[in-house]
């Protein structure tokens, strides 16, 4: 089982301690395959993908790949980007109602011709394990954290306890707004057993530098390559970047790069410190799969 450090372990200069979303991730596969074999049947995932966005296909494989390490049966429909959104509809329906299967994802984005929103709110809320549901959005309002959270504020709340981050009466200030992981991410970061006290930061916010100065825990999810750099974080904070940006990079064979939301600088002001990839990424995919488990177990408990 792989040990994370000690966020203040002695060094000779201010570095971050790399906040390794792999071995977390890998930790809590360990944990999950314990759940699998207790469960009365084999967990199973849907995945629907509509159209050729080639990193949707990516992020698909990633996960087709998580499923068969850990044991998860996994079902993959590919519809082509001219698909109707009726048919899609359909599709969804077939899924709701077919009890050999217990978590549908539908890979984001589609195509423009398609109401995703709509669509999100077709999936059985059970089954629901990207946690988009507004009946699962709702529960986190109300605190219950036992059922199906989105995968990506959830994968950074299982960093934080997994570093050993105190967040209790901490001052967090969360990035962005989305439904997906801005919003979310600050209701958990305020929920009890978390407890930290919660601002978060928007493109009407007056002064993004000073909120996120006064913050002892920093997670940025706006989606704008390197906006977080070093001077708008003290000294020993915690940043997490949820952030995934391909940016133009000649330097590079392939002619770009990938880069997160923070400034690659902050590494010398912060305590710890996601990188990008390696960082948030893979505690999505491990979540989703913790959904699909709890969703197998809610189903056939």
């Amino acid at each position: 089982m792989h040990k994370p450090h000690h966020r203040w372990s002695a060094r000779s200069s201010m570095a971050a301690i790399r906040l390794d979303g792999k071995a977390c991730a890998a930790d809590l596969e360990e944990r999950l395959k314990q759940r699998i074999v207790n469960c009365t049947i084999q967990p199973h995932l849907a995945v629907v993908i509509v159209g050729n966005d080639p990193a949707s296909h990516v992020y698909v494989r990633n996960k087709i790949k998580s499923c068969e390490r850990l044991g998860i049966k996994s079902s993959h429909i590919e519809l082509p980007a001219e698909t109707s959104q009726d048919e899609v509809v359909k599709t969804i329906l077939a899924l709701n109602g077919d009890d050999s299967l217990h978590g549908i994802l539908i890979q984001s984005p589609l195509p423009s011709h398609m109401d995703e929103e709509s669509l999100t709110d077709l999936i059985d809320p059970k089954k629901d394990v990207d946690g988009f549901h507004p009946v699962n959005l709702g529960r986190i309002v109300q605190g219950r954290l036992d059922g199906m959270i989105p995968c990506t504020p959830a994968g950074v709340m299982e960093m934080l306890r997994w570093s050993k981050v105190e967040m209790s009466g901490k001052k967090a200030v969360v990035i962005g707004r989305s439904f997906n992981v801005g919003m979310p991410q600050a209701l958990l970061l305020a929920a009890k057993g978390a407890d930290a006290t919660v601002t978060i930061v928007h493109s009407r916010t007056k002064d993004a530098k000073a909120e996120c100065l006064t913050a002892d825990i920093v997670i940025a999810a706006v989606g704008r390559p390197e906006m977080v750099t070093s001077d708008w974080i003290k000294p020993g904070a915690v940043v997490v970047d949820v952030g995934i940006n391909r940016i133009d990079d000649s330097t590079r064979e392939r002619g770009w790069r990938l880069a997160g939301d923070v400034h690659p600088d902050v590494a010398e002001v912060a305590s710890l410190l996601s990188p990008v990839p390696g960082g948030v990424g893979p505690m999505t995919v491990a979540m989703l799969m913790a959904n699909t488990v709890t969703a197998t177990e809610g189903q056939h408990s």
